[in-house]
């Protein structure tokens, strides 16, 4: 999307995406909120990010020498009363929270 710059429109370059796309990294904002507050189309926003090759929002690369990405939380079938009870909130920022019970 274009800049506004003494009152002209001009084309953002590919550094400045990269300086737009390194400023929402450091914010704790989500997409909308962010591309609102710069006049940035989501739509714009998106494709340079995707053009960049810039990780995804909020998203942390797990290396191989970390711990594995997942919680084995056993089989779902069985006997209930050997079953441990779970009750998981994870919050995904920007007003999204998954919550799982398993009782």
């Amino acid at each position: 999307m274009a800049k506004r710059s003494k009152g002209k429109w001009s084309r953002r370059t590919q550094s400045d995406w990269r300086s737009v796309l390194a400023k929402f990294d450091g914010s704790a904002m989500g997409v909308e909120a962010f591309c609102r507050r710069e006049a940035i189309s989501e739509a714009s926003f998106y494709r340079w990010r995707r053009l960049l090759g810039n990780a995804s929002v909020g998203a942390k690369v797990v290396g191989s020498d970390t711990a594995p990405a997942f919680v084995d939380l056993g089989t779902l079938n069985g006997d209930s009363a050997l079953r441990p009870q779970l009750d998981l909130r994870l919050d995904l920022g920007d007003g999204l929270i998954l919550h799982l019970v398993r009782s």
